[in-house]
């Protein structure tokens, strides 16, 4: 999942966040133990653009409220993931990534990816096209997302690039958001599948320049060099 931003003006940066990721299979999370939604947060409701799905709210909101409960997450906001609403509708980017703070009656919607997945020669195509994702999966090095819920953990930023910049070249830094399975279901591999969120930036077409001196190098000297791309629209 990458979100445009998951910390640009909202109380979420470095903190516990419980995140439902919906794939369409039932959840361990039952919607029907979430209390009543509150009137001004029902107006968001719906299939429309920027609205999201009743089952999918609850859930999320059912998490938040368990770990609550439970004392692991202080945060008051929470997010949830519509991983099978389309990520484009037409020519426009679809909003299916939430956020929702109750106690200031806030609600967001923002565009999120998903996972590409891959095709295996003479086996099967589990690719997901960029329009909406067809196959989930948990399976380390599927490049698939997960339905499930998770807990958002620490921020990793890294270098991951250089770039052309006008005349001048660029660096591309980027932060990532690592997220935990909140529990021993499917989402349970969250770590070493290195399942988070991060900005909708990186680097295409990517190269290796001969830098040695550079402090990005790798152990052979070499730095990645590739062409900036924003799929936030």
């Amino acid at each position: 999942m990458q979100p445009r931003s998951l910390t640009r003006g909202l109380a979420t940066v470095g903190a516990v966040i419980a995140m439902a990721a919906l794939s369409g299979a039932p959840q361990t999370v039952a919607a029907e133990k979430s209390s009543d939604l509150p009137k001004w947060l029902k107006a968001h409701v719906g299939n429309g653009q920027g609205r999201i799905a009743d089952v999918v709210l609850r859930r999320a909101r059912a998490l938040y409220e368990k770990k609550v409960r439970e004392g692991a997450v202080k945060n008051p906001c929470y997010l949830a993931m519509d991983a099978t609403r389309p990520g484009l509708v037409g020519r426009r980017v679809g909003m299916r990534f939430y956020v929702i703070c109750e106690a200031k009656r806030l609600f967001r919607a923002f565009s999120s990816g998903h996972g590409g997945g891959s095709k295996v020669p003479g086996v099967a195509n589990f690719a997901n096209g960029r329009r909406c994702a067809k196959h989930f999966s948990n399976a380390m090095d599927s490049r698939l997302s997960t339905g499930g819920a998770y807990v958002t953990a620490e921020e990793k930023t890294s270098f991951k690039g250089y770039y052309r910049a006008g005349k001048k070249e660029a660096e591309l830094i980027r932060t990532f958001i690592q997220f935990d399975g909140a529990g021993d279901g499917d989402t349970a591999n969250a770590r070493p599948r290195e399942i988070g969120g991060h900005p909708a930036v990186l680097l295409r077409s990517v190269c290796l320049r001969k830098r040695p001196k550079n402090p990005h190098a790798n152990a052979k000297g070499y730095v990645p060099f590739g062409k900036l791309v924003d799929y936030s629209g």
